[in-house]
């Protein structure tokens, strides 16, 4: 078995590289809220979703997350009637993307203090790696 703190630092840089790309998918959902088809009775943009899944890593022991996939939402579209856009089918209703603003900035906040949890593990192990070595080089 390795290093404990070592082990706290493989798995907390796995949690960093999990939540940042929850934060980037959450930002391309933000972008693209209002994202439509480009032509009469297309499909908007879909929102994306993020599954993680747990990891054995073999060298340390430790279980570690990772992004298991990136799919797709596959709940409906909402309907807006404007039949002067260009996305709008012959009644006149144009599909605008299934993105909440609510769900996305939830999601966000959420994975931004996971993304402060897991630094701070990050952080804390340093310190106390740091304060070891010092004190080895004292004894």
């Amino acid at each position: 078995m390795s290093d404990p703190l070592q082990a706290a630092l493989k798995v907390a840089a796995s949690g960093l590289s999990a939540q940042s790309t929850r934060l980037r998918i959450v930002s391309e959902n933000l972008a693209n809220a209002q994202s439509t088809g480009k032509t009469a009775g297309s499909d908007p943009y879909r929102r994306k979703t993020v599954s993680f899944a747990t990891e054995l890593d073999r060298a340390t022991g430790v279980e570690t997350v990772r992004i298991a996939e990136v799919g797709k939402d596959t709940s409906g579209f909402t309907e807006e009637y404007d039949p002067s856009h260009p996305a709008a089918d012959a009644n006149g209703y144009v599909k605008l993307p299934n993105v909440s603003m609510v769900v996305e900035m939830a999601d966000m906040r959420e994975a931004n203090r996971s993304y402060e949890a897991n630094l701070q593990v990050v952080k804390q192990a340093r310190e106390l790696i740091a304060m070891t070595v010092d004190l080895l080089r004292n004894s």
